[in-house]
């Protein structure tokens, strides 16, 4: 690849389609939040379900979307099906993007509260 004006190489087209099909995936607010929820620790779809505030079976298919897409992984325990984020850099996003989208919505709530 051709290197571009910083003088970093370009990542491959085949690169570029496999994070805009990560990041598609994470454009959904139900499933950043089922990873985010999975960042901070593992669970199973009952107890995701409760937390991120959906549906069982609609919470069942986007971890099994996020699990093709190898965002997610899962284990078995006896009966019960356990997912977690087995991937460092895709939990550093994650946090890092909604961290940082939290910090700014603070202030401008304090500001709403001003007025």
């Amino acid at each position: 690849m051709a290197a571009a004006g910083g003088g970093f190489e370009d990542p491959s087209p085949d690169v570029l389609a496999q994070a805009a099909a990560a990041f598609g995936l994470l454009a959904s607010p139900a499933r950043l939040h089922i990873v985010w929820a999975l960042a901070r620790g593992e669970s199973d779809v009952t107890g995701l379900a409760e937390r991120v505030g959906g549906a069982l079976p609609a919470v069942s298919q986007h971890l099994t979307k996020l699990k093709l897409a190898g965002l997610v992984r899962s284990r078995r325990e006896g009966r019960r099906q356990v997912y977690y984020v087995d991937d460092p850099d895709v939990v550093e996003v994650v946090q890092l993007l909604v961290d940082r989208l939290t910090g700014r919505a603070a202030p401008a709530r304090r500001r709403l509260r001003g007025l």
